[in-house]
């Protein structure tokens, strides 16, 4: 446990150092909820059904930062620490291997709560945002959400072979879901094809999910999206302990 715990400390003091990764966890999304709000204020648009702008775009925003730290903290970190041979080194030291990915996971998802955080301190305090839904079952789904991204983002660290490689992957992965997902437009607005295409990307799942647990819908009428994504945390484990290379 205080390997743990020292191993947590440094990787996030390496998080924070690391501006590309804590400008698009922490300070991107803030900057396009104050974009939607210089547009549109947080006053109902058609564009999400009648629901207030700030109030639908701080789920979709959400959705954002936990793609990001799926796709291109946790693959870029752990794909770098391979390739230096860091991984392979600490396999002769007392120190498990596991304990760098357990902290790794620890330190993604702390900065990705926050990241969320962020956001909702900024909607509270400038737009007066109206959260209708229950926190825990927002929580819930907040956590679902991530693992199944982390998931996905250790199959890329094991299967790519260089930090760039994963770079290049996590990078054509993002940008599309993150466009055709529902997070910045609503997907009903998108011609039938895109909607197609969206409907097979698993960040509009984490999109549909966040948003109507923000807006008080029940869980049961998101039982597609929680399969999904609870498909893809289940796959995603079982794929990557077959594909993680230590080196």
């Amino acid at each position: 446990m205080k390997s743990l715990m020292k191993m947590t400390w440094m990787e996030a003091k390496l998080f924070l150092r690391e501006p590309v990764s804590a400008f698009f966890t922490l300070i991107f999304p803030l900057m396009y909820l104050f974009l939607f709000g210089m547009i549109s204020g947080n006053e109902p648009s058609p564009q999400f059904g009648g629901q207030r702008t700030i109030d639908a775009s701080i789920p979709g925003l959400t959705a954002v930062i936990i793609c990001i730290a799926g796709l291109m903290s946790t693959t870029m970190t752990l794909a770098t620490y391979r390739e230096k041979g860091i991984l392979r080194r600490l396999r002769t030291t007392p120190v498990n291997p596991l304990v760098v990915l357990v902290a790794q996971v620890i330190v993604v998802f702390a900065m990705t709560a926050l990241g969320m955080l962020l956001l909702v301190l900024a909607g509270a305090l400038v737009y007066n945002v109206s959260f209708e839904g229950n926190v825990f079952s927002l929580i819930a789904g907040f956590i679902l959400s991530s693992l199944s991204f982390f998931a996905l983002g250790f199959i890329m660290a094991g299967t790519m072979r260089t930090a760039r490689s994963a770079w290049v992957a996590g990078t054509v992965l993002m940008y599309p879901m993150m466009l055709l997902s529902g997070a910045f437009f609503t997907v009903e607005l998108m011609p039938p094809f895109v909607q197609k295409v969206s409907a097979i990307m698993p960040l509009t799942y984490v999109v549909n999910l966040l948003r109507g647990l923000w807006m008080g819908q029940p869980w049961g009428d998101h039982l597609l999206e929680t399969g999904v994504l609870a498909g893809m945390l289940i796959v995603g484990v079982f794929v990557s302990l077959k594909t993680f290379r230590w080196e």
